[in-house]
Parts: structure tokens; C-alpha cells; sequence
């Protein structure tokens, strides 16, 4: 992709609660991914609590309103999803391919029974 129409990721976070460390480590996290199909990653301090991911202006995550941080993977799919639909995620695609519903529950044997 073309860096100049690249969509840019935009991390604000918390100085109150010493959040700059986890939004730079997020932030190279996407740049080693995502490379030049990212314009690039902005850091932007903000008070509140505040932790919300944006990509080309859409909100991907906001803490307030997921209840926590996001974990990598998922966060790297919601990114992808907005900033590079056609990118393979390799492992990250297949983990979340095993999770579907089809799956048996925990504690299920591989024919959906009851395991004692």
C-alpha cells in the first residue's frame, strides 16, 4: 500500500495512570506487523483513565467501553480488519479459526459428550 494513503493508528492514552509504556509497546507491536500498510502511529497523552485505539479515525478500542485492554492478537485483528482487509495474520488468523463455536466445550470430549 501506499504510505501516503495508508490509514494512521492513533493511541491516546492515560499519563495519570502511567499508561505510556503499554500504548508504545501496542504501538510497535502494529508498526512490526502492519509496516508500511500503516501511515504511521501516533502517541497522544490524554488524563481520565482514557486508553482508545483509533485507526483512520475509527475507534477499534476504547477501554471505557471493552472493559479492559485489549490483547494483542485481537487488537491486531480489529486493525487489520480497518487498515488492511486482504493481510493474512497467520498464526494469529488460525488461533481465532480454533476458538470458533464449533469447537466442543471445555470438558467435552472430541463428540461433544460429557468427559469424566
Amino acid at each position: 500500500m501506499d504510505e501516503t494513503n495508508a490509514p494512521t493508528v492513533r493511541i491516546t492514552y492515560c499519563t495519570q495512570c502511567r499508561w505510556m509504556l503499554r500504548a508504545s509497546w501496542i504501538a510497535q507491536e502494529l508498526l512490526t506487523t502492519f509496516g508500511t500498510a500503516l501511515g504511521g502511529v501516533t502517541l497522544v497523552p490524554g488524563t481520565g483513565g482514557v486508553f482508545v485505539v483509533e485507526v483512520g479515525g475509527e475507534v477499534v478500542w476504547d477501554r471505557a467501553v471493552q472493559r479492559g485492554f485489549p490483547e494483542i492478537p485481537m487488537l491486531k485483528q480489529r486493525v487489520r480488519d480497518v487498515a488492511a482487509p486482504g493481510m493474512s495474520l497467520g498464526h494469529t488468523d488460525r488461533a481465532a479459526a480454533k476458538a470458533s463455536p464449533s469447537e466442543p466445550a471445555p470438558g467435552s470430549a472430541p463428540d461433544g459428550e460429557p468427559s469424566v
